[in-house]
């Protein structure tokens, strides 16, 4: 029988203490339930926040430091210990680990994409767990994930996961404001909800994310096929659960689509803000692109081309008033496709098995 593969979040709020400080006991309890898994046949990449903190505990700056040069150095120390606390918690169980830090700007192009999809399959295939984070060290510009939660649903769909679990220090999606003792959890999510009335774009504690971002990330995970999970991970043995007991653990559940997407467009998917211009469509182009058959986007319904890009890069796809539609790789460059503009009998500016939609 195959092995199930999940990737695993923990978040800053998870391995955190009140006073900003890492909290060995709850990641030793996430290395137990992670283990666990290992042993039931789960293939586990486990997305782990915790360098700051880590950092944050092992050295005392006499002077004050701006927010880029804080999380340099907390992050060039805490990475550090973060992984031997790992390596240390897993060797317990004869586990092996191996580091994978990242940065948005990795995922860029195909090429980098399908590399790191290859080291952390080879890690897999030899029972080595992949930890995985963000490079904080270098991610430092308006190009870094918006949190883990971003890095966590790329790499279940570079991964092809079969869930997604995130544990934040709630237990889940609530129906009002989780203060509220009248509040309830959301169990589950159809394909097609909006849930955004529910929920506060607030950031909480130690985060760079909120539960916003969490709900954005997993409905998109979703759409390409992969179950997405958000859970309490301050609540004992709750990967453990999730597995023996899903009905009685509190949660919420996101429902994936029947037919999982193919692994181009899942990497067109998380690669939007990547585009190198836009190709501004009609509106029977639109309707065209939204309705249910499978349509590739032809330049007689092109109105305008915007940005300089190359034969291959990606673009926003837009409507007349500016919406995204899509995002795709163009088959041409800007300076064809605007010759080009309302042209009939020409290949496709985006064919559809290089087209994500948007809607």
């Amino acid at each position: 029988m195959p092995k199930k593969r999940i990737v695993v979040k923990v978040g800053s709020n998870v391995l955190t203490r009140n006073d900003g400080k890492l909290d060995i006991t709850r990641m030793s309890a996430i290395v137990d339930q992670v283990a666990w898994l290992y042993r039931h046949d789960y293939e586990v990449i486990l997305v782990s926040s915790g360098a700051m903190a880590s950092g944050r505990d092992e050295i005392k700056v006499d002077r004050k430091l701006d927010s880029v040069a804080q999380r340099q150095l907390y992050s060039a120390l805490g990475q550090a210990k973060l992984i031997n606390l790992y390596y240390s918690l897993f060797r317990e169980y004869g586990i092996h680990v191996g580091q994978v830090l990242t940065m948005k700007e990795s995922f860029s192009t195909r090429r980098e994409y399908l590399n790191q999809r290859a080291c952390m399959r080879v890690m897999l295939d030899n029972g080595v767990v992949p930890i995985v984070n963000e490079n904080d060290t270098i991610s430092v510009t308006e190009l870094m994930f918006t949190d883990n939660d971003e890095l966590s649903g790329l790499i279940a769909s570079m991964m092809d996961a079969e869930t997604l679990v995130i544990l934040s220090n709630i237990d889940g999606i609530y129906d009002g404001s989780p203060k509220d003792p009248t509040s309830k959890v959301i169990r589950e999510v159809a394909q097609g909800s909006d849930l955004s009335d529910y929920i506060q774009s607030e950031k909480s504690g130690f985060g760079r994310g909120g539960m916003l971002t969490k709900y954005n990330i997993a409905r998109k995970v979703a759409e390409e096929g992969i179950k997405v999970i958000i859970a309490n991970g301050r609540r004992d043995d709750i990967l453990i659960h999730l597995v023996q007991q899903p009905q009685t653990t509190l949660h919420t559940a996101f429902i994936p689509v029947a037919d999982s997407v193919s692994g181009i467009k899942k990497w067109i998917a998380h690669s939007d803000s990547f585009a190198k211009g836009s190709i501004q469509v009609n509106a029977d182009a639109r309707t065209a692109l939204l309705g249910t058959r499978a349509v590739s986007l032809l330049l007689v319904g092109v109105t305008a081309v915007e940005g300089d890009f190359d034969e291959g890069d990606l673009v926003n796809i837009v409507d007349e008033k500016g919406e995204k539609v899509a995002v795709g790789r163009s088959a041409y460059d800007s300076t064809t496709a605007r010759q080009l503009i309302g042209r009939h009998g020409q290949r496709p500016i985006v064919h559809y098995d290089y087209l994500y939609l948007e809607q």
